[in-house]
Parts: structure tokens; C-alpha cells; sequence
């Protein structure tokens, strides 16, 4: 049997190929038969490029339907797809390269010049190019080339992709994920969402993400059903879409920037069957306020680069603000020490075990051996509670953990009490250099437009709610949070910029 998971994907594409799979807003569709035919003349450029199965693709281009059928294609000729951030620097990428050691290099036509010299020195054979609009010299070149309608046979733990994580602590890791791991992770969630003939999914997410490249679009093409395609989050286009799509799959800043919209009502999402979030947690005012506004209880889920989603809150049932749900089918997950001993009825360290957890690091076995236990669990770096139903509740990140004067203090549990008062906008708790406390807790805020607040009159709103050793020392005023392209915040950017905020 092929495990390859593009055969998989044409296993459930519809009978009539000519249905659409997407659609842009400029009115750019691509069908089925399009898909096929194109993933087909891909392959056979990048066998022409060298291109063998095990080979490594490295991708940074903008969103586009092409780019898009480019991950097909590698997945049909059994290469490893590893797409780049588009906002990584031509300094950033040639670690990358030199790391991923790639066969070809897709990217931009307007930083080919700054990156040819960077593949050469890290020996990358050819380079590509390919803009938003699907011109460039693979899409020339592919145009020019006859299809070439062979899958690779691939074994379950060949490698599909290789993603490198942030790297906030330190070299950016790239994580192996197999075809096996992605597909047992596609069925799964295809299950439980209840995704059927008619859904259309609205698909505004970056597609160099697990959640965008993977769970977004794999889900569809389970489903050989159809999808939005657009190249960003536009408040106004989504809500557009609304009366014709079923589902969409977001991050938590997607929401709160409709909440933000006039037009998001009941009535204008009474199509909608299914409102997804994920990437970064969803606060609970974020929650309460989108089912007042839109009737729908968002689906908030877990997961991360190395395990795909883990966790989820139920299609059918109650669905918990601050709360990530249950553990997806065939997905096993426990809370440790850092010794790996269970705990029970507090926070620890989530560990998961199941066939979407990764291969490992990518020539780095000395950190898989620390982050992979001999019993197959993977150390998630995520501290959680699991209660007596079993669900999940992630409480941080445990780099994030602030140790205040001997005390544990969980940034989380402190940015829900101050998320909470009024004038607030968002917060972020950090810890800072304290001579005398090791780290001091810190918030920096923004403000709500016309608030009102200053650091003590904060301060004191938080008295009688949190123990003394919770509360800030410092409270820090800016005009806006720094965030990744998935919206979660850059508290290593926060600690770094405001280091010596107490040495003054």
C-alpha cells in the first residue's frame, strides 16, 4: 500500500473533478481536475530540477493558489516541503538552508538576488521563483512541462515536511513530520469536526503554518469540498463570505477583530456551522463576546509544530472558555514533572503519545532524546491541568514561568485578572532581572481607546485577587503587543526590549 498522503487526498476527491477546490476573491478558481493536472507538471519540473523522493524543497513565497499546489506536488514525488516564514531576513534563511540542506529553493522574485548568493554558499543546486500572483519562473517553467501523473510510494514514516519551529530559545529546530503523521492527523480532525459534502471553509491563514498549511487544507481536501482562498485576514471580506461558507478556521486576533466589525450579526452568520480557533488561547471575554454577537460557540483546540492538534473541544457538547478540550481520537496525553512523573490535580508539563506526534529534530538527536521519552511521549513545553472529565486547560508556556522570590507564578492566571479590568485592552505577563526577587512580575498593557488607567490605579484593582506575590511590580504602557504572524505574542521580544527595566 502507498502511504504517501497525496494519494490519500485523491482517494476522496469528488467524482466530478471539475468542482472547485478554491476560489480567491479576485475570482481565480481552481478546480480538481486543475489541481491534478497542475501538482502533475510540477512533479515533473522538480524531477527535471533533480529533485528525488527524500530530497528537500525550501519554500518562502507569498500565499497563492500555486504555492499551494507546489506542497502537492512534492508530496506526489515524495520530497520533503519545508516553507519559510516570508518575513525571515536573507540572513535568517541561510540557516535554514545550510540546515535543511535543500535540492531547491523557491522564493520571491524580489529577493532571488539577495538569496543567490546565500544558496550558493550553502550549496543549494537551483532556485525558483514565485510571486502572489502566480508568475515566476516555476510557473513558467511548469507551464511548459507535460504532466507527470505518478505518486511516489512512500512508507508511513517517510518524511512529508520538515517545519522549523521559532527558535525563541535558542537555534530554530526543524521538526520531522511524516506522512503518516499528517494524515492519521487530518482523518482525526476530518472526524471531529464533522466536516460533510457541503462545507465550504474560508481559509485567511498564512500557509508556511501547521495550522493553515495542514489543518486548514487537508481538512478540505478530506472532504473534496471547496474553500475560500484568501491571501490575508480582511474583516470585511470574511464577513462577506459569511452566507456562503460553513466553516472558518482562525486565530484568536481573528475574532476579536470581527467582534470589532459593525456588520458581524446573527443573522449574517446563520450559514455558518463552525467557528474555529486556535494557534494562540482564546480568552474568555473573546469567547463570551463572539457567541453574543454571532450565536456561535467557537471550537477552541491545541496543538503545536511537532504533534499537529492534539486536543479539542467538542463538536457536540459543552465547549469551555479557557478550556482546549479533550484529546483527539487515538491521541494520549498526561501531565508530568519535569522527571516525567504523572501528577495529578495540578499543573505540570503536557506530554502527548500518538501517530501525529513527529519523527524527531532534524540532525539534532541530542535534543529529540530530551524532548521525546523512551515510552514514546513527547514533552510539549506546556504546562497544563487535566480536570476529573479530562480536559485540557493550558496554563503557558513553562519558559514562560515566572519564579518570583521562591514563588511560582503562572503568567496566564495573572493576565486573565488583569485582561478583566476595565480600560484594558490585552496584556502579557513577563518575568524581568530583579536583584532582589531573581524575577520580578511585569505587565505590559494597552489600553482601550479613551481608557482612563495608570500603573497604580492597575495595581490596585488586582488587590484581594491575586496573592501579593502575583501582582506586578511594574506596569508597562504601549501602544501594541508584538506578535508572530499566527498572532501569538513575543514575550522573548517583550523580555529583551524592556531587560533593565528594574536596574533604573
Amino acid at each position: 500500500m502507498n502511504h504517501n498522503l497525496f494519494a490519500l487526498f485523491q482517494t476522496r476527491f469528488p467524482r466530478d473533478l471539475d468542482r472547485h477546490f478554491l476560489a480567491t476573491p479576485e475570482g481565480q478558481t481552481l478546480s480538481y481536475r486543475a489541481l491534478e493536472h497542475q501538482s502533475a507538471c510540477l512533479q515533473r519540473l522538480l524531477k527535471e530540477q533533480g529533485v528525488a523522493p527524500g530530497d528537500r524543497v525550501v519554500v518562502q513565497v507569498e500565499k497563492s493558489p500555486l504555492a499551494l499546489v507546489l506542497y502537492f506536488a512534492c508530496l506526489r514525488c515524495g520530497a520533503v516541503y519545508v516553507p519559510l516564514n516570508t518575513a525571515y531576513t536573507p540572513s535568517e534563511v541561510a540557516y535554514f538552508l545550510a540546515d535543511a540542506a535543500p535540492r531547491l529553493l523557491v522564493t520571491r522574485p524580489e529577493t532571488v538576488h539577495d538569496l543567490t548568493s546565500v544558496a550558493a554558499a550553502t550549496g543549494v543546486a537551483h532556485i525558483l521563483t514565485l510571486d502572489a500572483e502566480d508568475t515566476g519562473s516555476l510557473a513558467t517553467l511548469a507551464g511548459a512541462s507535460a504532466p507527470d501523473q505518478s505518486v511516489a510510494a512512500r512508507d508511513r514514516r517517510d518524511l512529508a515536511a520538515i517545519l522549523y519551529t521559532s527558535g525563541t530559545t535558542g537555534r530554530s529546530k526543524g521538526a520531522m513530520l511524516t506522512h503518516d503523521n499528517l494524515a492519521s492527523n487530518a482523518l482525526a480532525l476530518h472526524q471531529a469536526w464533522g466536516f460533510g459534502p457541503e462545507d465550504v471553509l474560508i481559509h485567511a491563514l498564512p500557509v508556511f503554518h501547521v495550522h493553515g498549511l495542514f489543518v486548514a487544507t487537508h481538512c478540505v481536501l478530506l472532504n473534496g469540498s471547496a474553500m475560500f482562498f484568501l491571501p490575508r485576514f480582511d474583516a470585511q471580506a470574511i464577513i462577506d463570505l459569511f452566507p456562503r461558507a460553513t466553516v472558518l478556521m482562525g486565530v484568536p486576533t481573528f475574532y476579536t477583530r470581527l467582534l470589532q466589525h459593525p456588520h458581524l450579526t446573527a443573522a449574517q452568520c446563520a450559514h455558518m456551522r463552525l467557528f474555529v480557533a486556535g494557534s494562540a488561547p482564546l480568552l474568555p471575554e473573546t469567547f463570551e463576546a463572539f457567541e453574543q454577537r454571532s450565536g456561535h460557540r467557537i471550537l477552541e483546540r491545541y496543538g503545536m509544530t511537532e504533534a499537529g492538534m492534539i486536543t479539542s473541544n467538542p463538536l457536540h457538547g459543552e465547549r469551555l472558555p479557557g478550556s482546549v478540550g479533550f484529546p483527539l481520537p487515538g491521541v494520549e496525553v498526561r501531565v508530568c514533572d519535569w522527571d516525567g512523573r504523572r501528577v495529578m490535580d495540578t499543573i505540570g508539563v503536557l506530554e502527548v503519545r500518538g501517530p501525529n506526534v513527529f519523527e524527531g529534530y532534524w540532525r539534532m538527536p541530542d535534543k529529540t532524546a530530551s524532548e521525546l521519552r523512551q515510552d514514546g511521549f513527547f514533552i510539549t513545553g506546556d504546562l497544563a491541568t487535566i480536570d476529573a472529565d479530562g480536559r485540557v486547560a493550558i496554563i503557558g508556556r513553562a519558559k514562560d514561568l515566572i519564579i518570583s522570590g521562591g514563588y511560582n507564578v503562572y503568567p496566564k492566571e495573572v493576565e486573565s485578572e488583569i485582561d478583566g479590568i476595565a480600560g484594558v485592552d490585552e496584556s502579557a505577563v513577563i518575568g524581568l532581572q530583579h536583584a532582589d526577587l531573581g524575577e520580578a512580575v511585569t505587565v505590559v498593557v494597552t489600553l482601550q481607546p479613551g481608557a482612563d488607567l495608570d500603573e497604580a490605579g492597575l495595581i490596585s484593582r488586582l488587590q484581594g485577587r491575586l496573592a501579593r506575590f502575583k501582582q506586578p511590580r511594574k506596569v508597562i504602557f504601549v501602544d501594541t503587543l508584538p506578535r508572530n504572524a499566527l498572532g501569538k505574542v513575543k514575550k522573548n521580544e517583550l523580555r529583551a526590549r524592556f531587560a533593565r527595566s528594574y536596574e533604573l
